[in-house]
C-alpha cells in the first residue's frame, strides 16, 4: 500500500510540474534585430502593449499566421510586436522582406541565436507561440497555437 501511495504521489507531482503556465511578465530576451543592433525588453516603448511572437522562419504555421495578419495590420499599429526566433539573422531578414514587415515600424524581428532563453522561459515546444502583454507589462493572453486572427485582434485591442 505504501508503494502505491508513493507512486501516485510521484505521478501527481510530475503532472503538476509539467503543467504549462505562462510567466506573467515578458521574457528577458536579448535579440539581434534585422537592423543589426541588439534589443532587450528595456528597449520597448513605455506604456504600450506588446505582442511577442516566437516563430521559426521555415515554419508553415508561422508563415500562415503572418499572411493571415496582413489584412489586419492596422489593428496592431498601437502595439509593439516583437518577433523572436533562433534562426540565423540572414533568414530573419529574408522573412521580414518576404512578408513585407519592413512597412510596419512597430514590428521588431530578431534572433536569440542558440541561447534559447525565450524558448526555455516559456517552455516552448511548438511555433508560433504568442504572448500579449498590456501597457503595464502584465500578461493578457498567451497562445501555444495560433488563434483565429479576429480573436487575436480582439485581445490586442483590449491590451
Amino acid at each position: 500500500m505504501k508503494k502505491l501511495v508513493f507512486f501516485l504521489s510521484l505521478v501527481i507531482a510530475s503532472a503538476c510540474t509539467r503543467a504549462q503556465t505562462t510567466p506573467p511578465v515578458i521574457a528577458p530576451y536579448k535579440i539581434l534585430t534585422t537592423k543589426d543592433v541588439y534589443s532587450t525588453p528595456a528597449d520597448l516603448p513605455k506604456n504600450k502593449p506588446v505582442m511577442l511572437i516566437y516563430f521559426a522562419t521555415d515554419c508553415g504555421h508561422c508563415q500562415k499566421l503572418i499572411t493571415d495578419m496582413k489584412p489586419y495590420m492596422k489593428d496592431f499599429k498601437d502595439m509593439q510586436v516583437v518577433m523572436i526566433t533562433f534562426s540565423d539573422i540572414r533568414m530573419v531578414k529574408s522573412f521580414q522582406n518576404d512578408y513585407g514587415l519592413t512597412a510596419w515600424p512597430n514590428f521588431t524581428l530578431g534572433t536569440e541565436g542558440y541561447t534559447y532563453t525565450v524558448q526555455k522561459y516559456y517552455k516552448l515546444q511548438h511555433t508560433p507561440y504568442i504572448a500579449i502583454y498590456d501597457h503595464k507589462g502584465k500578461l493578457v493572453q498567451a497562445y501555444e497555437k495560433p488563434p483565429e486572427i479576429k480573436e487575436l485582434v480582439a485581445v490586442a485591442k483590449k491590451a
